[in-house]
């Protein structure tokens, strides 16, 4: 199951979508289970260490080589943890951390599960690789995305 969605959620929004991913895992057999995740700041993180906690297996998708220097300095112990957690890593190849390597990103990712959890408000994505662009590119491939997002809720 792989996981895409938006960064930079306020703390309410970030309540309600953390009780919607914990829902969303708890019919899930944790024992053969595997989240693959960009563990980004937000969504990305959130599954993952509910995942973890839950016994599943990790595996993350690195859109490129300086892709952690690109994500918010407070979220580094959390991706360096999470990274450390994985039982596999992804990489796409590409070195800057721009919107080719996260659509890049995006794609390998969803190319690694069978369904994809979108924590997504529906909007059109904000920059290329966004999570709009991985939903679709999801949905062209046949994967189920199951989307997440609180009613009423804006980012």
């Amino acid at each position: 199951m792989g996981i895409t969605g938006h960064r930079g959620l306020s703390a309410e929004v970030e309540g309600q979508v953390r009780r919607l991913l914990e829902s969303s895992l708890a019919s899930e057999d944790s024992s053969s289970l595997t989240i693959v995740s960009c563990i980004a700041d937000g969504p990305d993180s959130w599954l993952a260490d509910v995942a973890l906690e839950r016994g599943a297996l990790l595996e993350v998708v690195t859109p490129a080589d300086h892709y952690r220097d690109g994500l918010p300095e407070w979220h580094h112990p959390t991706y360096d943890r999470l990274l450390e957690s994985a039982s596999a890593i992804h990489r796409t190849g590409h070195v800057e951390s721009d919107e080719a390597a996260h659509m890049a990103g995006g794609e390998l990712l969803v190319q690694q599960v069978d369904k994809l959890l979108a924590v997504w408000d529906g909007l059109p994505a904000r920059g290329y690789g966004g999570t709009a662009d991985v939903v679709a590119y999801a949905q062209q491939h046949g994967v189920p995305v199951e989307v997440l997002w609180p009613q009423g809720a804006h980012r």
